[in-house]
């Protein structure tokens, strides 16, 4: 992934996607804007349009494309089956 965003935002923006477990792999300079190259699992940029709008004031932008299959940390492993039992519960009453 692909995120433009003005110089004044690079901060935020490299947080934001640290804490979605983005590894950040070079930033490049675009006149006004800093272009970071970031892998990040694609669970973690569904609603991304809004986060950035929101953080850029409109000013930024991102292009993804698909890279590789990861393994899931055991961490996000257990919520995902915790989230699938609670469904079947649900769906069993």
């Amino acid at each position: 992934m692909e995120v433009a965003v003005p110089s004044k935002n690079m901060g935020d923006i490299t947080g934001d996607l640290n804490s979605r477990r983005g590894r950040i792999l070079g930033m490049d300079t675009q006149g006004n804007m800093q272009i970071i190259k970031t892998q990040i699992p694609m669970s973690e940029i569904m609603n991304y349009s809004t986060e950035l709008r929101s953080i850029t004031a409109g000013e930024g932008y991102y292009a993804i494309e698909f890279s590789h299959y990861d393994v899931v940390p055991h961490k996000v492993t257990e919520a995902i089956v915790a989230k699938s039992k609670k469904v079947e519960e649900t769906e069993e009453e």
